[in-house]
């Protein structure tokens, strides 16, 4: 399970922004060509490991879309997007976000008080953007049944439950060593 996508890790090229290794990934920034068979995996993976007994599956914008949208596909529970752009609706929630490499504004709408949701994201490495938005959920009273990435990369994971409470799960964890993307397990093994 997760082959093509631990393959595709595996190859895929790594930059420096700053002092930040960043690696180029097509579930982690649609480039070079995503392949419908890894988001297959994707989402397989996330129904299997993750809770699916939701009323909506959250995601944040750009790279959580394409995922909860092939998720959604798969499981038929319908999505909402945390968005960069502000619309003003009614009941919207501004949410300020810091990662490792830059920083901004997040909007949430769509979402009301009592929803069943599971929170998934493209991956997790310094937990900057999955703390706002879980910061912000919980205000919001919605219920957060789980919360899943496909790639966790460094103690993004272990930030994010020090200062939420809540664990993520991965379907592959990944470390950057000499320049080279490395696996260091998944949830299939």
């Amino acid at each position: 399970m997760l082959e093509k996508l631990k393959i595709s890790l595996i190859k895929a090229p790594v930059i420096k922004k700053g002092e930040y290794n960043y690696f180029v990934h097509p579930i982690t920034d649609g480039i070079p060509l995503v392949e419908p068979s890894i988001l297959e995996e994707a989402a397989e993976g996330i129904s299997r490991f993750g809770n699916m007994e939701v009323d909506k599956i959250v995601c944040v914008e750009a790279m959580g879309i394409h995922i909860a949208t092939a998720l959604s596909i798969k499981t038929r529970i319908p999505f909402v997007v945390v968005r960069k752009r502000v619309y003003g609706l009614d009941g919207e929630v501004p949410v300020h976000q810091i990662t490792g490499y830059s920083q901004g504004e997040l909007y949430i709408n769509g979402l009301h008080k009592g929803d069943r949701i599971i929170l998934i994201d493209d991956v997790v490495s310094t937990g900057g953007t999955m703390i706002a938005v879980l910061n912000a959920l919980k205000q919001m009273d919605v219920e957060i049944v789980d919360v899943m990435v496909v790639i966790e990369k460094g103690n993004g994971k272990d930030i994010v439950k020090r200062e939420t409470g809540f664990t993520v799960k991965s379907l592959v964890k990944v470390n950057i060593l000499e320049g080279r993307v490395v696996i260091e397990g998944s949830v299939s093994e």
